[in-house]
């Protein structure tokens, strides 16, 4: 768990011995996990809408579980955008996906997944701060739900994406039948005390953003990526806070 830490936050965590992309990786069906720590520092940055506009808390709140992972998943968000934006083959599209330059694409990219999030998130702070924590929350810990879902389900692009070291150890055996169980299940259960419904959205959404995922790259790049995990999450959160929003307001 703290070479999970260790690789996917920013937290002050030393991961025992040398930490390596290795280690993060064998213990990667531990990945939803994660959610329920960088989701803490906005959730209770959320109670700032006692004192303040809810939209400013909203902010801050989102902003403080971007940083809490270090922004990777954003740059994920980027590079898949300006990936997408190519015309031509899916070899050309992953040099993209690798460029270290920023394009329009990742500009609408970061704009269409994150503007409806923060959006979605400061109305259901409005309507209730507590409530929103929680589904902050839920939002974080689906968002790693589906990533470790594509890692599961998905094959690299290429043989030296990052993504290779996670899906080997999840292809076959326990650690597959356990990542299955725990991000379908985990979800659902921090969301258990909103109701059936946020049960049941929390459920669904992951699952389903990581089938348009694979869909979708498997046509553009012939499969995954750690840039395509990234980005997977991120719309997993933003897709279940603006189903949310739309529910329960």
């Amino acid at each position: 768990m703290r070479a999970l830490l260790a690789f996917f936050t920013v937290l002050p965590v030393t991961a025992p011995g040398s930490s390596s992309l290795e280690d993060a990786a064998r213990r990667a069906y531990l990945l939803p996990f994660i959610g329920l720590l960088t989701g803490l520092p906005g959730a209770a940055l959320l109670m700032l809408a006692f004192v303040m506009p809810s939209e400013v808390a909203a902010t801050f709140a989102f902003g403080a579980v971007l940083l809490a992972a270090g922004l990777h998943h954003t740059d994920g968000v980027m590079d898949l955008g300006d990936a997408l934006m190519v015309r031509g083959s899916r070899e050309r599209r992953r040099e993209v996906l690798k460029d270290t330059r920023i394009g329009v694409g990742a500009i609408a990219a970061l704009f269409l997944v994150y503007a409806p999030t923060l959006t979605a998130l400061a109305a259901l702070t409005y309507a209730s701060p507590p409530g929103a924590a929680l589904l902050l929350i839920t939002g974080e810990v689906a968002a790693r739900s589906a990533m470790l879902l594509l890692l599961v389900l998905g094959r690299p692009a290429e043989e030296s994406s990052s993504s290779s070291y996670f899906v080997r150890p999840l292809k076959a055996g326990w650690r597959r039948v356990v990542a299955i169980v725990i991000a379908l299940t985990l979800p659902p259960l921090v969301a258990l005390p909103l109701g059936p419904v946020v049960l049941l959205v929390a459920l669904v959404v992951p699952a389903a953003t990581v089938l348009l995922a694979l869909a979708l790259s498997d046509r553009a790049f012939g499969g995954i990526s750690g840039d395509v995990a990234g980005a997977t999450g991120e719309l997993a959160r933003a897709v279940l806070l603006v189903v949310f929003s739309g529910l329960l307001l």
